[in-house]
C-alpha cells in the first residue's frame, strides 16, 4: 500500500511558489496591528484589570488558532478545501443559529453575535465571510464548467448567500450582514454571471432594508448623527469627535509610542473599531501614508495573484479574500474619519477580536495556497482527462 502524499502527484519543478510580497505583508501588517492594540489598550486594561498585557495577550492566543488556519489553508490541496466546502458551510450555519440560543450565545450591548465556544468567544459572522468566498469560488467555477446554458442558474448561490445574510441580520449585526450581501454582490459580478435576478431582489430588498434602519432606534440615531456631525456631541457622534481630535493630534511626525496617547483616552473602546485612531495619534500623517503603502502593496499583490491565477475556483477565491480585508479596512478608516456612519465593522489585524484575526489570517492562508496554483485542482484534471480521453475514442471510432 503506497503512502500518502500530501500534494497532488506530479513534479515538484511544476509548482509556483508562494508570493513572497503577499507574504511579507501579512506578516508586516499582523506585526503591527499587535504594536498598535498594546499602545491603545494597555492603559485601559490596567486601569480596569489591573493587567496592561491582557488584550495582547488574548489577541496573541487568538493570533495561535489564527497562524494554524493559516497554514492549514496555505498547505492544503485546493481540491481538498473544496471537498471540505460542506463542512465548512454545515459548521457557520450552525455557529449562526447557536447564537439564538440563550445557552450558547453571549449578548453585548443588545446584540447576540457572539458563541460561547470552550476557548475563547467566537463571532460566527466574521467565518460567515470567508465560507461564502469559498462557497460562491466553487460555485462559480462549476457554473463556468456548465456546458448546457439553458440549465446554468445561480439561484443556488443566491438561496445560500440569503440565508448567511439573513442570519447575520438576525444576530442585529446590521453592518456586517449589508458588508457579506455586497462581497456576494461583488462576486456575482465579477464571476460574469447573469445577474438578472437582481431586478427583483432590489424592489424586495431596498424596502426591507430601509424598513431595517428604521425598526432600530439606534440605526437612525447614526445617520442623523452623520448628517449633523455638530449634533449629539455627548451621544452617538462622541467617539468619532474623540477620534478626529485624536487623529489631528498626531501631527506629521505623531507623538511616538511612548507618548501616553492622552486624546484616546477619552475614545471609549478605542481598542476595537477605532484603533486606527491610535495608530495616527502615535505615528500622525506618516503613519497615515506608511499604513496606505502597505495596504496598497498587500492589495495589489493580492489582486494580481488573483488575476494570475489559472485555477477558477482559487482565482476567484482570492479575489474575494483579498476584497473582504481590504475593502473592509477601507470602511474601517472612513468611519473613524467620520467619513461615513459607525458601522461597528473591525479594522483587519489591527482591532481587537480572536474571531477576526483567527478568520483574517485564514483567508491569507488560502491566498497564499491559491497564489501558487498551477491549474485545476487534481481531482478535476483526472475527471478532465478522463473526458477528453472518451471524446478522443469516439472521434478515432467514427
Amino acid at each position: 500500500m503506497g503512502g500518502y502524499n500530501f500534494y497532488p502527484a506530479k513534479p515538484i519543478s511544476d509548482y509556483r511558489r508562494s508570493d513572497l510580497g503577499l507574504i511579507v505583508s501579512v506578516i508586516l501588517f499582523w506585526g503591527i496591528g499587535m504594536c498598535t492594540l498594546y499602545v491603545c489598550s494597555s492603559a485601559y486594561c490596567d486601569k480596569v484589570w489591573g493587567d496592561p498585557f491582557l488584550l495582547i495577550k488574548r489577541q496573541m492566543g487568538a493570533s495561535i488558532f489564527g497562524f494554524a488556519g493559516l497554514l492549514l489553508f496555505a498547505f492544503l490541496p485546493l481540491a481538498k478545501i473544496r471537498k471540505m466546502l460542506p463542512f465548512i458551510i454545515l459548521v457557520t450555519v450552525v455557529l449562526l443559529l447557536c447564537t439564538f440560543v440563550p445557552a450558547f450565545s453571549e449578548e453585548r450591548n443588545g446584540a447576540k453575535r457572539w458563541v460561547k465556544l470552550p476557548f475563547m468567544r467566537f463571532q460566527p459572522s466574521e467565518l460567515a465571510k470567508f465560507a461564502i468566498i469559498l462557497y460562491l469560488a466553487n460555485f462559480f467555477d462549476k457554473y463556468q464548467r456548465e456546458r448546457d446554458l439553458e440549465e446554468r442558474t445561480v439561484f443556488p448561490a443566491v438561496v445560500v448567500t440569503m440565508i448567511f445574510v439573513v442570519l447575520v441580520f438576525g444576530e442585529k449585526d446590521f453592518s456586517t450582514g449589508m458588508f457579506l450581501f455586497l462581497l456576494a454582490l461583488l462576486l456575482f459580478f465579477i464571476s460574469g454571471s447573469k445577474l438578472l435576478w437582481l431586478f427583483p431582489m432590489a424592489l424586495i430588498g431596498i424596502p426591507a432594508l430601509a424598513m431595517m434602519i428604521m425598526w432600530e432606534p439606534y440605526r437612525m440615531e447614526r445617520i442623523e448623527g452623520y448628517l449633523n456631525p455638530g449634533q449629539y456631541s455627548q451621544g452617538v457622534n462622541y467617539q468619532t469627535n474623540a477620534s478626529i481630535r485624536a487623529i489631528s493630534t498626531g501631527g506629521f511626525w505623531g507623538q511616538g509610542i511612548g507618548s501616553g496617547l492622552t486624546k484616546l483616552n477619552s475614545i471609549p473602546e478605542v481598542q476595537a473599531d477605532y484603533i486606527f485612531a491610535g495608530w495616527v495619534e502615535a505615528m500622525g500623517l506618516f503613519g497615515v501614508i506608511l499604513y496606505f503603502l502597505l495596504l496598497g502593496a498587500f492589495a495589489y499583490k493580492a489582486y494580481r495573484c488573483a488575476f494570475n491565477c489559472p485555477d477558477r475556483f482559487g482565482s476567484i477565491g482570492i479575489f474575494g479574500c483579498a476584497s473582504a480585508i481590504f475593502f473592509q479596512s477601507i470602511a474601517n478608516l472612513a468611519v473613524v474619519c467620520g467619513a461615513i456612519p459607525s458601522t461597528g465593522i473591525p479594522l483587519p489585524f489591527f482591532s481587537a477580536g480572536g474571531s477576526s484575526i483567527v478568520v483574517t489570517l485564514c483567508m491569507c492562508g488560502f491566498m497564499i495556497n491559491a497564489a501558487r496554483a498551477e491549474s485545476d485542482s487534481y481531482d478535476e484534471v483526472l475527471e478532465n482527462d478522463s473526458r477528453n480521453y472518451e471524446v478522443v475514442t469516439r472521434m478515432e471510432k467514427i
